[in-house]
């Protein structure tokens, strides 16, 4: 063998016996950054979606043990509704794992989940009974998007709404500390009239809050309506039940989710579009929030703490990069451009459904992932952050030519000729010193 080829036999021979790890998973996202990641795992894995798919079910059942029409599924006893509570609130890894076990047989994944529960249900004389109307009415897809809508919306509340909001607050807490901090503006990259430090944090902040009501504010919708949104079997087999009246109580009743009343088999997803668009909005703030930072860094308005052992370089001992804005920025594109596909492709479908949007479904986390791992790398930049007055400072007693701009305007109140024309043949493209600026000032006649 050549030492390529002796080289890939290694690595492949390698793959083979590797198990899933930090160190072998194939994206960064449960790898290297696996820890910063961890808290969205309940939500948007394999075990966050089957946990949610047993929850559905079991409260598709509970509500049709409560409507008199179907009297075939009789209102429960409180030791049946116990042991229904017990299948969602205990649903761990060792069940997830058994569904699993079920679905290489049925090479379904939803089915499975009927099954798992069928044998659950075995145990309990009173649910055995009714055990056939699991999944009664339902097409995969009911279940399905109902089980994102609440994964969504769990995740949303439980870890990304409230990390948005970290980051809103440690831009408004600089915003307040450095209110008073003035600052050269720069326009073009060029010196322009001065702002302050604070202030500049405050258009972050405010803009970013807005995005993080935007974000609240989108609802999460859902549909039981089976194989293509008309209730068909439901009619055929019920024709005396109300069943959008039951549907809609079911998704925002039981559920907690807002109900879609027009539909195809599938939920279109649109508001899984509006939600990674607010996402995205959000994101591409706090994008030009880290790359300004990062200019300030570069020209010293900022200085960064260092932290003992850190190294800056691998040959430079003196560095110290602006790492966290970077990782930050490269995350928010990451995130974006992923959100970005989930948003136009998801609300499309052919005809009343086609299967391309299932796959994608299964990477809705990988957006939030990288939004995750940027909005905690901007707050750790963020909070490692000394201004340095005396540099601004500095840098505005250097650049005295962006008073031109206060001067002219006040010599216009005075009727002062040629105002704008003459600071502009005296500071366009110059420097000038505050001697001259003032020389300049006590010349003026009016």
């Amino acid at each position: 063998l050549t030492s390529t080829s002796a080289a890939r036999a290694s690595a492949a021979a390698a793959g083979d016996a590797l198990p899933l790890s930090g160190l072998t998973a194939v994206s960064a996202v449960d790898g290297r950054y696996g820890a910063q990641t961890a808290e969205l795992r309940p939500y948007f894995s394999e075990f966050g979606l089957i946990r949610n798919r047993v929850r559905v079910e079991i409260r598709w059942l509970q509500l049709l043990s409560s409507m008199p029409e179907v009297s075939e599924v009789p209102s429960l006893s409180a030791d049946a509704t116990a042991v229904l509570e017990d299948l969602v609130s205990s649903f761990g890894q060792t069940e997830a794992a058994r569904v699993k076990e079920i679905e290489r047989t049925t090479n379904h994944d939803v089915k499975a989940v009927e099954y798992f529960l069928k044998e659950k249900l075995a145990l309990t004389p009173e649910l055995a009974k009714v055990s056939e109307f699991l999944h009664f009415a339902c097409t995969s897809e009911d279940i399905n998007n109902l089980s994102y809508s609440l994964l969504v919306e769990d995740a949303r509340r439980d870890v990304m709404s409230p990390k948005m909001r970290e980051v809103v607050a440690a831009a408004r807490a600089m915003a307040h500390e450095h209110a008073a901090v003035p600052m050269l503006a720069r326009t073009h990259g060029q010196p322009a009239t001065p702002t302050t430090l604070g202030k500049e944090m405050a258009n972050f902040t405010y803009r970013m809050e807005r995005q993080a009501d935007s974000f609240d504010a989108v609802r999460v919708m859902g549909k039981i309506n089976g194989a293509v949104g008309n209730f068909n079997a439901h009619i055929v087999a019920y024709p005396g039940v109300d069943w959008p009246a039951a549907a809609q109580r079911f998704v925002e009743g039981s559920l907690g989710l807002t109900y879609n009343p027009y539909t195809t088999q599938i939920e279109p997803h649109d508001y899984i579009a509006e939600l990674f668009d607010a996402s995205a909005r959000f994101n591409t703030v706090a994008l030009a929030l880290s790359r300004d930072v990062w200019g300030y860094i570069m020209l010293g308005y900022f200085k960064q703490r260092t932290i003992a052992g850190e190294v800056g370089s691998s040959t430079m001992p003196h560095k110290v990069n602006p790492i966290d804005f970077e990782n930050a920025e490269g995350n928010l594109g990451m995130a974006n451009a992923v959100m970005g596909h989930l948003s136009t492709k998801l609300p499309v479908s052919r005809f009343q459904r086609d299967l391309s949007d299932s796959t994608v479904l299964r990477s809705i986390g990988v957006g939030f992932a990288h939004t995750l791992i940027a909005y905690k790398s901007l707050l750790k930049g963020l909070g490692k952050l000394d201004a340095r007055p005396e540099v601004l400072l500095a840098d505005l007693q250097g650049n005295p030519e962006v008073l031109a701009e206060p001067i002219q305007t006040v010599m216009r109140r005075y009727g002062l000729e040629q105002p704008y024309e003459q600071l502009k043949a005296f500071t366009r493209g110059k420097r000038v010193g505050l001697d001259e600026m003032r020389e300049f000032c006590a010349g003026l006649e009016g």
